[in-house]
């Protein structure tokens, strides 16, 4: 293993041991779920007036990928407008897809911070999913305000 690659193992595990923004939700929240393995997230998005998030909190069960990857987004996306936030969806979907379309200018792939730890990921097409899991979740929450 090289030691990159264990540098970014223990990024993951981590985020996945000591989540970001993981707390028992209460009132209206987002449920979206990966059937193919059982995840669960719910997601909340508290705001700053009609356009900026304020923070995104979430709990349910996933895997180390799925808790990582949402503790990630939470961080990334706190404080953004939402076609900030929205970018930054697209842009972290496709990296994590390893997506032709994605960008792979060094300054965006610099934009997704830790979520670069999950690069590896592209590699397990069912792993794809639990990385993707919550920002679809997310994604689909933001489009909605439109």
């Amino acid at each position: 293993m090289s030691e990159l690659d264990a540098l970014y193992q223990e990024l993951i595990l981590e985020h996945y041991k000591h989540p970001r923004n993981k707390v028992t939700l209460e009132g209206s929240f987002i449920t979206h779920e990966n059937p193919s393995c059982g995840d669960s997230l719910r997601l909340k998005i508290e705001w700053e007036g009609p356009a900026r998030i304020k923070r995104i909190l979430f709990d349910g069960h996933g895997c180390a990928i799925s808790t990582a990857s949402a503790s990630i987004m939470t961080e990334l996306l706190s404080g953004k407008t939402l076609e900030e936030a929205l970018e930054i969806c697209r842009k972290a979907i496709a990296f994590l897809r390893g997506d032709s379309e994605g960008s792979t200018d060094p300054e965006d792939v610099e934009e997704l911070g830790d979520l670069q730890a999950l690069e590896g990921v592209r590699q397990f097409p069912l792993r794809v999913k639990c990385a993707t899991l919550p920002w679809h979740g997310v994604e689909k929450e933001l489009k909605s305000r439109f």
